[in-house]
């Protein structure tokens, strides 16, 4: 069966009027639609067709149809209109980023909340840094006093340093053999790598420095795993319950008790090679207990090697194009704000 354009249009009204009432949608609702120009016998027809073809559903207890899960992934994918923010909303969101986000501590939760604030629904707001980090460069300075300060740079050109204070008398040649033997054992590994066997043989390599290497090893490993760490937080679980999908408290506490990070742990990775906005509609949520609901993701970007994703949960009934709207604008304005400033180019030098 052929999925034409008319049909296409049906379930696009469908799904529209779903989304605005919650209700099952009869094909007398969609012909009175100003830009239907069908009669109730056709649109019947077509309605009957869709469900054939499993784009919408037919609840028991209504004559008029829902979509399905099918049925809101084709309208995400090719039929939603594009939603334009208001003025008011433009200013609500700029005002709110501004008022609430001026400090950095517990910037993960403010997130959550003001997406939460901005759509009516749970939301998520997640900060990772790219995985797969490696250490590309050691480099240890003599900085006096008995101390060295031990620099690492890593593959996403994060830079850490660490004041060491020297447990022996280590000279500027055996420090010099030292930072040799670290870049060429110690280089392009993951956390997971630094192993005792590690250890063993960089001991054996660094001579007399030995004694620095469990201390370097340890810091260096304790750098990688922060580096690709995810912190995710999570607002507004109550904002379910005021929604007709929710009412029935068991199904209701099924999906509360998975917003949280264990049970979104999957939805970093399900973004780590997106660009823009994913929809995760029903059954291909990364959680069993979310197979009735549909998730929205976006990533902004925060510089200093990391990312920053914001998304919501909600019922598959939601309004895709407003929320998708509404996280895009967020996620373009939060870009905005990490971004560090461009530094001044200095005029190249006059040739004499």
């Amino acid at each position: 069966m052929e999925l034409t354009e008319r049909k296409k249009k049906v379930l696009r009204s469908v799904v529209d009027l779903y989304i605005r009432t919650a209700e099952p949608v009869g094909s007398k609702a969609i012909t009175e639609l100003p830009d239907m120009k069908y009669s109730s016998a056709t649109i019947r027809n077509e309605m009957a067709d869709l469900t054939a073809m499993g784009y919408l559903e037919q609840p028991h207890t209504s004559a008029g149809r829902i979509p399905s899960a099918a049925g809101y992934r084709l309208y995400v994918d090719e039929l939603m209109a594009d939603y334009r923010l208001s003025m008011d909303e433009t200013k609500s969101i700029n005002t709110a980023i501004e008022e609430k986000m001026q400090r950095m501590d517990k910037m993960m939760e403010k997130v959550a909340r003001l997406v939460s604030q901005a759509t009516d629904l749970p939301a998520i707001s997640v900060t990772s840094r790219a995985s797969g980090a490696a250490v590309k460069r050691f480099d240890l300075i003599f900085a006096g006093s008995g101390s060295i300060i031990l620099v690492i740079m890593l593959t996403n050109d994060e830079v850490v340093n660490k004041l060491i204070k020297l447990p022996v008398h280590v000279d500027e040649t055996e420090l010099k053999v030292l930072s040799a033997v670290l870049n060429a054992t110690m280089t392009g590994l993951s956390a997971e790598e630094f192993t005792p066997e590690l250890l063993e043989k960089v001991m054996a390599a660094a001579g007399s420095a030995a004694a620095l290497v469990p201390v370097i090893v340890d810091f260096t490993a304790d750098t990688l795993r922060r580096s690709s760490s995810t912190n995710m937080a999570v607002a507004g679980h109550s904002r379910l319950l005021g929604l007709p999908e929710y009412q029935d408290v068991g199904k209701a506490q099924k999906v509360m008790t998975t917003l949280d990070p264990e049970g979104l742990s999957g939805l970093p990775a399900v973004m780590q090679n997106e660009n823009g906005t994913k929809v995760l509609v029903g059954p291909e949520n990364v959680a069993s207990e979310l197979k009735d609901t549909s998730v929205v993701m976006t990533k902004f970007d925060i510089g200093d090697g990391l990312q920053g994703m914001i998304g919501v949960v909600g019922p598959t009934r939601m309004d895709y194009a407003k929320v998708t709207a509404r996280l895009s604008y967020f996620a373009e304005s939060l870009s905005k704000m990490f971004a560090k400033p461009e530094q001044p180019q200095l005029p190249a030098p006059e040739e004499k």
